[in-house]
């Protein structure tokens, strides 16, 4: 019988980034043959993408790429932040976003039918992607991503790998840049007050009520006189006009100086923003949170059970 020895699983190890236990699996099942623990340690590693398909990955990276007169952002996520910084994961995402800019996928299903090779992997991107989950043992998935090929000039920002932003204008380039920046500091989510979604508008509507109506009873029970009907609703108008001041990108203050609203820096730059992408990694994902607590508890109550 061959020995597996701890510098053979290191090597294989090294070689495919595989959990050292499955290292040594596919050592003992190969006969030592490193060659062909390599070649099975492949065909195990590609099956544990269903297994982890169900994991969150609220973890990940934005990535940008152009192609010609054409650009892409994609969002493609993982379950820690130590993967983020993966080789591997950074090129699968930048490669990602450069195949929605050529092809113009309709969505991640056609994006993961597009040829692509990678670390042996292949012949398509989805494949990839599975050999990478085997590989690093993490979960991935190519959440969201915008081709723009309205004709209009490409501006973009990357903050990190976490925030990527994307602004479509005509005008300075150094203006759309400087835009960007803003976008991802700020967080907008419209261009104009007019174009703020009304869900957003009807709940904060209902929260400056909810806060009239709660002054209103603070001041009844303080035996202080009540504002009228009148008054509160231009209160609650004004909080809403407020709000809607500060998440609309031409009304914010620029960043860059906060003297001039972006609107007004873009006029001086005779610049114009037709719209712009943000995305955030893992916004709206609710993220798992271990209770490492309650997990020590149940593996003790566990082996009570076994004892």
């Amino acid at each position: 019988m061959t020995v597996i020895t701890a510098s053979m699983v290191a090597e294989l190890r090294g070689k495919t980034d595989a959990p050292m236990m499955e290292c040594k699996k596919a050592l003992t099942e190969a006969q030592g043959d490193m060659a062909k623990a390599e070649e099975l340690l492949r065909v195990k590693l590609g099956s544990k993408a269903g297994k982890a398909a169900s994991r969150v990955t609220a973890e990940g990276v934005v990535a940008v790429a152009a192609a010609q007169d054409v650009s892409a952002m994609i969002e493609v996520n993982c379950e820690t932040d130590f993967v983020t910084k993966n080789d591997s994961f950074l090129a699968l995402a930048n490669a990602a976003a450069g195949l929605v800019a050529k092809h113009n996928p309709a969505d991640a299903a056609e994006l993961g039918a597009l040829a692509y090779a990678q670390d042996g992997f292949g012949p398509t991107l989805e494949d990839v992607r599975k050999g990478l989950i085997g590989k690093i043992g993490e979960n991935m998935s190519f959440r969201r991503f915008k081709r723009f090929a309205s004709g209009a000039k490409v501006a973009s920002y990357l903050h990190g790998t976490r925030i990527g932003v994307v602004v479509e204008f005509a005008g300075d380039e150094v203006a759309a840049k400087d835009v960007a920046m803003h976008v991802a500091a700020m967080k907008p989510v419209s261009l104009s007050s007019a174009d703020v979604p009304a869900e957003l508008v009807a709940r904060e509507r209902s929260v400056a009520a909810a806060k009239a109506a709660e002054d209103a009873a603070v001041a009844t029970a303080a035996g202080k006189p009540v504002q009228s009907a009148e008054i509160v609703n231009k209160r609650v108008e004004g909080g809403v006009q407020k709000f809607l001041k500060e998440v609309s990108l031409f009304n914010q203050s620029f960043v860059k100086n906060d003297k001039q609203t972006v609107e007004q820096m873009l006029k001086e730059k005779a610049t114009t923003v037709h719209g712009f992408t943000l995305y955030v990694v893992g916004e709206g994902i609710e993220k798992k949170v271990d209770d490492f607590a309650a997990e020590v508890a149940a593996q003790i109550a566990a082996a009570k059970q076994t004892a």
